[in-house]
C-alpha cells in the first residue's frame, strides 16, 4: 500500500492568467473594483457607463483572469481614424482616468493584458493620472520591458492636505481661523437664515443652480460640473450605483432657502477627492465657499477623513488651509512594439508640449 502524500509535498502550479477583449463594458469591472487599492474602488462599472453616457463613444474591455478570478478590467473607446487603431480609457477628468486592477495582480498579469492590447490597438492613452497610480505604474514597467514606447506629458501639480497630521498636532482649526468665520457667517445671516446642509449621494440641482450663477457659467466654456450644458449628465448616471453614490458627500449652505455654495467630494476610505465647490458672487464679500468648506473639512475629520486630494488649480487657497503639493499629474501614450513606438518616440516632444 503506497504511503499518502503530505500537503507539503505538492508543488504549488503558477496560476493560469489569460485575457479576452469583451464588447461594452464587462460585467467583471465591479468585482475588480472591489479588490482595488482602496482609493481607487470607486472605479465601477457605472463609472464608465456614466462616462459613455454622458460623452459618447463604444467600449470594449479588455478583462485579465487569474485562474478565472478577474484580476484587470481596462475599457477602452477607439478616437481619431479607425485605421490608426488608437484608443483611450473612458471616464471622467476629476478625480483621475485610470482602470480597476486588483491590488494583488501581478506582473504576468500585465505582460497578459499587454499582449491582448498589442493584438487591438497601436496606441492607448491613459490620463490624466497622478504620478504613483499603482495600476498605471506597473503597467508601465511591463510596458517599457516588452519594447512600447512609453510618453507623457505634464498637465499640472496635484495638493493634498494631511489631516491626519493636522488632528495629530491638534489646534486646527486655529483659534483665529474661527473667530473670523464666525464673523464671516455673522454679517452673511444679515442676508437670510443660514442653512448648512451635508448630503449622501445627492444636491446636483442645488449645485447646479449655484454655477449658474457663479464665476463658472460666466468665464468658461462647459465646465460647470453639475449644469445640462456642463458635465451634469456624468454624475447623475454615475449616481445611479449605489455604492458610487454612497461615496458622493455633498456639502451645501442656503441663504433665505437659496443655495449659495456648496462642495462636492469623492470620499473613499480615509481619502476624500475635493471635485467641485463654488458659490453664488452674490454673496461674495462674505466668503460663503471658504465658510463652508471650512466646515466640510472639520466634519470630513470627524468622521474619520484624514487626507484630502484637491487636485490641481487653485492653489492659492488650498495652501493657506494647509495643503502641500502633491504629486505631479500626467497624460500617458502607450505605443505598442514595432513602427508605433518607432513614432512615438519622433512624437515625444510634441506631445509634451501640449501639456498645460
Amino acid at each position: 500500500m503506497s504511503k499518502p502524500m503530505l500537503l507539503s509535498e505538492f508543488t504549488r502550479l503558477p496560476p493560469l492568467v489569460r485575457a479576452r477583449v469583451d464588447a461594452g463594458l464587462s460585467g467583471a469591472i465591479d468585482l475588480v473594483a472591489q479588490a482595488a487599492p482602496l482609493h481607487h474602488r470607486f472605479l465601477r462599472y457605472q463609472w464608465f457607463a456614466a462616462a459613455l453616457a454622458a460623452y459618447g463613444g463604444s467600449a470594449r474591455t479588455v478583462l485579465v483572469q487569474a485562474d478565472d478570478v478577474p484580476a484587470i478590467a481596462l475599457p477602452m473607446i477607439g478616437f481619431g481614424p479607425a485605421v490608426a487603431r488608437l484608443a483611450a480609457v473612458p471616464g471622467c477628468y476629476w478625480p483621475f482616468r485610470s482602470f480597476p486592477a486588483r491590488e494583488d495582480a501581478d506582473a504576468t498579469a500585465y505582460e497578459v493584458l499587454l499582449d491582448t492590447l498589442a493584438a487591438e490597438v497601436n496606441a492607448l492613452r491613459i490620463g490624466p493620472v497622478c504620478d504613483g497610480d499603482p495600476g498605471v505604474e506597473r503597467l508601465l514597467a511591463a510596458a517599457r520591458a516588452s519594447g512600447w514606447a512609453t510618453i507623457d506629458r505634464f498637465v499640472a501639480d496635484s495638493f493634498a492636505l494631511d489631516m491626519g497630521a493636522l488632528a495629530a498636532e491638534g489646534g486646527w482649526p486655529r483659534a483665529s481661523t474661527l473667530k473670523k468665520n464666525r464673523f464671516h457667517e455673522k454679517h452673511l445671516a444679515a442676508h437670510g437664515a443660514l442653512d448648512w446642509r451635508f448630503l449622501v449621494g445627492g444636491g446636483f440641482d442645488a449645485m447646479a443652480e449655484v454655477e449658474r450663477r457663479s464665476w463658472i457659467a460666466q468665464r468658461t466654456d462647459g465646465d460647470a460640473k453639475f449644469t445640462e450644458g456642463g458635465h451634469g449628465a456624468f454624475w447623475r448616471a454615475a449616481a445611479q450605483d449605489p455604492v458610487l453614490a454612497d461615496m458622493f458627500k455633498t456639502a451645501l449652505l442656503h441663504v433665505d432657502g437659496k443655495p449659495a455654495a456648496f462642495s462636492f467630494d469623492i470620499q473613499v476610505g480615509d481619502l476624500r477627492y475635493a471635485i467641485a465647490n463654488s458659490y453664488d458672487p452674490a454673496y461674495g464679500k462674505h466668503s460663503p465657499g471658504k465658510l463652508l468648506y471650512w466646515r466640510n473639512l472639520v466634519a470630513a475629520m470627524a468622521g474619520g477623513v484624514r487626507h484630502i486630494d484637491w487636485g490641481a488649480g487653485d492653489s492659492g487657497y488650498k495652501q493657506v488651509i494647509g495643503a502641500d503639493k502633491g504629486p505631479a499629474i500626467r497624460d500617458w501614450l502607450l505605443l505598442r512594439p514595432g513602427m508605433p513606438a518607432l513614432l512615438g518616440r519622433g512624437l515625444r516632444r510634441m506631445w509634451a508640449r501640449s501639456g498645460h
